[in-house]
């Protein structure tokens, strides 16, 4: 049952966070273009959120935590590279971020496996 409330709960943000980026670009706060951007950059924070919630029980067939954490940066960094290039912001460095994430979720993960 605890899995079907995350469920629900998730639906609910991801559709409060989509009413939200619609309507600032309705208003000029943002671009229609950027909107897909910081829907990918939130939802992402989400799955970090549910990552962190999910930390203390562990279903048998479910992802870990460290799974959950680690496509939930991934896909927070994809957004926020994605919303920079459209302001053109750190033009010159935006492909070095999601190759610097990528990277250290893997020297994070080897360190992981070296533990056990």
């Amino acid at each position: 049952m605890a899995e079907t409330s995350f469920t629900i709960l998730s639906y609910g943000i991801f559709l409060v966070i989509v009413a939200l980026r619609l309507a600032f670009s309705a208003v000029g706060f943002i671009g229609l273009l950027e909107v897909p951007s910081i829907i990918a950059m939130l939802s992402g924070l989400w799955i970090i959120v549910l990552a962190a919630l999910q930390q203390g029980r562990q279903d048998r067939y479910a992802r870990s935590t460290f799974s959950l954490f680690s496509w939930g940066l991934i896909i927070s960094t994809l957004g926020l590279t994605w919303f920079l290039y459209g302001r053109q912001f750190f033009v010159n460095y935006l492909p070095v971020m999601p190759l610097l994430v990528i990277g250290i979720l893997a020297i994070i993960a080897a360190l992981r496996h070296m533990k056990k």
